[in-house]
């Protein structure tokens, strides 16, 4: 019970539970059409996009910062492949082609994350204030490219991105996987872990001992630019369209709630990739155990938010030194040996 991911694992068990005793055919798997059917199969999908989020999430929390501009990352992204592809109503041509659509909107995310960076590690600003500034102007930028429209795209080839199966698995559980396994190596097999460690506990030590924590920062800031790039291709080609307005919206609180459930300190320095995964879970499971109890939709942040300070609680040392000098006290007047 000691371990950092002992109370994210029970949380998501418990949810999983929950949803299984209001809906029996909640863990029931069906091949259909050359593919899986499901309520799970239905969470992972829908929750891949907030686990690449998070893993960007991730690394830049551990060094000390935090990206609030990742919604506006993903309606630029989005906008931005939509605006290439076009909204041809035939739905077999693209204004570009596809390789290029994509690789644009990765790029400008990338770009956008880079901006963030820059602003932090070299002009000094504080993180919350860098990146909200891109969190405001990147509406703006999207409806821009938009034209203040929601593009509506029939471009079929797109869709495979977050709607298309492989193996009889969606495609974007591939997607968020191959980001997470190459993201783990790089993490496990090289001194990555480390510096970004170093730099999140102590920034000026870390210096000091020859690590370019500048750099370090800045490519945090970038990969979780890049991450918010490929999650808004995937919210984008699975809904159809794209929304400058609206696409995105709270996804940086929901990554921000992941990755702090998954055990990573936002005090920089302790994280941890697999907690930030099953925190995206978490979160996914949660909203759909919300909608499949006939939950209002308006109370569905307050629901979330006393999940996760329960589960925070759980999780403090302090809490729970707490709880036992309360519960091993003794009673009035009672005497022990």
């Amino acid at each position: 019970m000691r371990h950092r991911l002992a109370w994210p694992l029970i949380t998501l068990l418990l949810l999983l539970a929950l949803n299984t005793a209001f809906n029996p055919s909640f863990l029931h798997l069906e091949w259909r059409d050359g593919h899986l059917y499901g309520s799970l199969i239905d969470i992972l999908n829908r929750a891949a996009p907030l686990v690449l989020v998070s893993l960007g999430m991730t690394l830049v929390i551990a060094t000390r910062g935090i990206d609030i501009s990742v919604g506006a990352v993903v309606a630029i992204a989005a906008a931005t492949a939509a605006w290439m592809i076009g909204g041809a109503v035939g739905g077999d041509t693209s204004r570009f082609p596809l390789p290029l659509a994509i690789g644009a909107a990765i790029a400008v995310a990338l770009v956008c994350g880079l901006w963030n960076g820059l602003l932090v590690a070299r002009v000094g600003m504080q993180p919350i204030i860098a990146t909200l500034i891109l969190m405001v102007a990147g509406r703006g930028i999207a409806q821009l490219i938009t034209n203040g429209q929601i593009i509506t795209l029939y471009y079929k080839p797109y869709f495979f991105l977050g709607s298309g199966y492989l193996l009889g698995l969606p495609f974007s559980l591939f997607i968020a996987a191959a980001v997470f396994a190459l993201l783990y190596l790089a993490i496990t097999r090289t001194a990555l872990g480390l510096f970004i460690q170093a730099v999140g506990i102590n920034p000026t030590a870390a210096r000091v001992a020859g690590i370019q924590s500048r750099r370090l920062v800045v490519g945090a800031y970038a990969f979780c630019g890049l991450c918010a790039g490929i999650a808004g291709l995937l919210i984008s080609s699975n809904v159809k369209s794209a929304d400058g307005n609206n696409a995105g919206q709270l996804l940086e609180l929901d990554a921000i709630l992941a990755v702090t459930l998954g055990g990573t300190a936002l005090t920089g320095g302790r994280f941890s990739l697999v907690g930030s995964v099953i925190g995206a879970l978490i979160i996914q499971t949660l909203t759909y155990a919300i909608y499949s109890l006939g939950v209002p939709p308006e109370i569905n942040l307050v629901v979330k938010a006393v999940v996760v300070f329960l589960v925070m609680l759980l999780q403090s040392p302090e809490f729970r030194a707490t709880v036992r000098t309360w519960t091993q006290r003794p009673a009035f007047g009672e005497v022990r040996p």
